[in-house]
């Protein structure tokens, strides 16, 4: 359980600090759809991320080419929540504080990943 928490909350660090840095690496301009390219980007992150935990980390077994599948469509599902504003508003309201888009798409790969285990 311990590693399990252990393995999400890096996954969670990797894909809201490294997949920024990945994303400006690209010469990949699209406008408002980038948010996308950065949800395939966090969700290859999070699957790479949980392969080496799961090489690293005591009773963690190795994710599976559907735990991509699921992590890929969750974080692609959770970046197009970003286009629609009445849901970013409601996120902000309710939080009461500035949610960077980023997050989205590491929220929805970090779910799907988790799903699928």
């Amino acid at each position: 359980m311990l590693a399990k928490l252990i393995l999400t909350l890096v996954q969670i660090y990797a894909g809201v600090t490294w997949a920024p840095a990945v994303r400006g690496l690209l010469a990949v301009n699209l406008g408002t759809l980038n948010i996308f390219l950065l949800a395939v980007i966090v969700a290859a992150l999070v699957f790479i991320v949980g392969h080496i935990g799961a090489l690293v980390l005591k009773d963690t077994p190795a994710p599976s080419n559907s735990t991509l599948a699921y992590s890929l469509v969750a974080a692609l599902l959770f970046a197009g929540l970003t286009l629609i504003p009445q849901v970013t508003g409601l996120v902000t309201s309710t939080l009461r504080l500035s949610v960077p888009l980023v997050t989205y798409p590491v929220i929805g790969a970090v779910l799907g990943y988790l799903i699928k285990r």
